[in-house]
């Protein structure tokens, strides 16, 4: 039973935002000054990615726990929870069908859950991707320079592609 009528009920629902979510603003604002360039929202890929970065082939998903069911810690409503199994069992099913056809276009994902940008280990989430973009770039622009792979030392910090801003006139 809902503590609403189902208009004020479809008021609630209609300022839900599916774009320009607070974790969404965190992750691009930290990307663009780490001087990543991406795209918003690209319709033409499946699913809609919520940031894309054509450069290193990866498309970053910011998924709400609650909209996307994360397993560690999704809370199903105790009202009409049937719709709600069946809602959250089909966002489920939607989000691995476009992975998997991203996967195949030649696409690298990235899932970030919104619980990941919390305050207490926001900036370790947002240095995990950064390293998983640079990963991947190094990744595609290995076949192209004919260079044996470098073993990775796990007590070694990964390899980036970005590099530190240089100051410039000095």
């Amino acid at each position: 039973m809902d503590i609403w009528d189902k208009e004020t009920r479809s008021k609630c629902m209609a300022r839900i935002r599916g774009k320009d979510t607070k974790p969404e603003l965190i992750v691009r604002r930290y990307l663009h000054s780490r001087g990543y360039r991406y795209r918003k929202n690209v319709r033409r890929l499946p699913g809609t990615p919520d940031i894309v970065l054509r450069k290193y082939g990866v498309v970053i998903f910011v998924h709400g726990c609650f909209w996307h069911g994360h397993e560690s810690h999704f809370r199903l409503p105790q009202s009409n929870r049937g719709f709600w199994e069946d809602k959250i069992t089909r966002n489920r099913e939607r989000d691995r069908k476009n992975n998997e056809r991203l996967r195949a276009m030649g696409w690298s994902v990235i899932t970030v859950w919104e619980c990941q940008l919390a305050p207490a280990v926001r900036s370790r989430t947002l240095s995990k991707i950064e390293e998983l973009i640079n990963a991947q770039y190094l990744h595609r622009l290995q076949p192209q320079r004919h260079v044996e792979a470098i073993p990775y030392i796990s007590d070694s910090p990964a390899p980036f592609a970005a590099e530190q801003q240089a100051e410039y006139g000095k």
